[in-house]
């Protein structure tokens, strides 16, 4: 009986939860405001990846940075002069759409044309929580290992754009980047797998090119 509660109350949870994320896309929606969900691990170089979107995109830019307790990358974000709220999960390791739905209303939405949501550092927890946002980012790094979307399915299997990133050090860490978009493709084929190194400025007009289609559909 126990467990059949849990399961109950985590669907409860999660169907409150997609009612949220639909109320957040229609402000979005009537904002104008295209919205992007990014996922991955710790170390992945999600920060990194927004830092070089903010500075080489040709749109009013905004960010959500969320975190466990630290409010370190929201930090790293306001050095560029863009509207920026930190979120602290606390205990949880993801956002949610509740938490998401305040930050939008400090937000000057009226003044911005793209707002990245940095998730929790986590490839697991935040799949089941649909935030409102426009597209699903995944960004992960050959340094975690070229057998990681073996190891984590479900978050590639909803993903709309997957970035394989730091495949300047691939051989160094021992890493087959070409078997990790192999493996991609063969839970989520239609999907759009860019390779990419920060480092070296490899794939960012790539992926700029990438979300402006998607902001034009």
């Amino acid at each position: 009986m126990h467990k059949i509660a849990d399961i109950e109350i985590q669907h409860d949870i999660l169907i409150a939860n997609r009612k949220l994320a639909k109320r957040n896309q229609k402000i979005l929606d009537k904002a104008n405001v295209f919205a992007v969900d990014v996922l991955g691990a710790i170390g992945s170089g999600k920060t990194s990846l927004i830092e070089k979107l903010i500075q080489e995109m040709n749109h009013p830019v905004a960010v959500i940075a969320g975190d466990v307790i630290s409010k370190f990358d929201a930090g790293r974000f306001e050095k560029y002069d863009v509207p920026v709220i930190g979120l602290n999960t606390g205990k949880e390791c993801h956002l949610d759409s509740h938490l998401v739905e305040h930050a939008l209303q400090d937000l000057p939405l009226d003044e911005i044309e793209v707002l990245f949501i940095e998730n929790v550092g986590n490839l697991i927890c935040p799949v089941d929580f649909d935030l409102g946002s426009h597209l699903r980012m995944v960004v992960i790094s050959v340094s975690e290992g070229d057998d990681t979307v073996e190891k984590h399915p479900l978050i590639f299997k909803d993903a709309d754009l997957v970035i394989i990133n730091k495949v300047d050090i691939a051989q160094a860490v021992g890493a087959d980047e070409n078997k990790m978009v192999q493996d991609v493709k063969k839970l989520n084929p239609d999907v759009n797998v860019i390779k990419t190194s920060l480092k070296e400025n490899k794939g960012v007009s790539e992926i700029i090119k990438s979300l402006e289609e998607f902001m034009r559909q």
